[in-house]
């Protein structure tokens, strides 16, 4: 992989979101695992305007991979949640044709339809502040990996034109901080809350963690149990199994940056 055009910054977590969006504007191709701390992440997903009824049923049925935190009109390029430019200011994306990924490219204004409805989804990373600030360890961020991600055998409740496998993404959790993981992230229904599945791998058809689907593998140590939560790349499975004409959606573990804060999305 080629080396970033714009140097990332000594301090990620230190970065308001307007900064982070700024330097993945000028080109920063980073995970954003890390990056401005204590404001909410989000997966993007965007449809031609025929597709989006389809999509909202689905995410509707989907809620646990699919939390719907915003939804543009058709054609525009920013959100109340996030100010920012959802065609330049997210690090990485993939355009899709025929549900195929075509490109990968770090700016999709040539790309972008004016029929096109964004969708903002709920985004794990945005409990790993909490998780950090508890003392649970966070070991893609340790190791400046991507979090792995993958596709398991539960399929997804079809809606409409959609369908696909539930994805999870996967860390690992001292045994004696399982439960706390849970309480602390089971806070944040909207960005897909507590793990569904503690364990043996195998159980969601997952048979090599070493291999993730999407991201970066880290290591499962002595002591570690692996803990997976259901996944925001889902739609963009969805999107590979059902083949629509047209998708962007975000690279994956390259989010959108909102302005939010994450205890905007914490439940007592």
């Amino acid at each position: 992989m080629s080396a970033p055009s714009v140097a990332p910054p000594a301090d990620p977590a230190a970065l308001s979101p307007r900064d982070a969006r700024a330097l993945f504007r000028a080109g920063l191709r980073v995970p954003t695992s890390g990056y401005a701390a204590g404001y909410t992440q989000a997966n993007l997903i965007a449809l031609p305007r025929d597709l989006a009824f389809d999509f909202l049923l689905f995410a509707q049925r989907n809620p646990k991979a699919c939390p719907v935190l915003d939804v543009t009109e058709p054609g525009e390029t920013s959100t109340e949640i996030f100010g920012g430019d959802l065609r330049t200011d997210l690090p990485a994306y993939r355009v899709y044709v025929n549900g195929e990924p075509t490109a990968e490219p770090t700016d999709v204004r040539d790309a972008w339809r004016d029929d096109l409805v964004g969708f903002l989804i709920g985004c794990s990373f945005t409990f790993e502040t909490p998780l950090l600030a508890a003392g649970v360890p966070v070991r893609h961020i340790e190791l400046g990996r991507n979090v792995p991600m993958y596709r398991t055998s539960r399929p997804c409740r079809p809606a409409g034109r959609f369908s696909g496998p539930l994805v999870v993404s996967m860390r690992p959790i001292p045994a004696d901080r399982v439960a706390d993981a849970v309480r602390i992230t089971s806070r944040y229904p909207a960005v897909h809350g507590a793990p569904v599945h503690i364990g043996d791998p195998g159980a969601l058809g997952i048979t090599d963690l070493g291999r993730p689907d999407f991201g970066e593998p880290v290591p499962v140590e002595p002591g570690e149990v692996p803990v997976f939560w259901a996944c925001g790349v889902t739609p963009q499975a969805a999107v590979m199994a059902s083949a629509p004409e047209f998708a962007i959606g975000h690279a994956p573990g390259h989010m959108a940056v909102t302005d939010v804060r994450d205890s905007s999305y914490q439940v007592p």
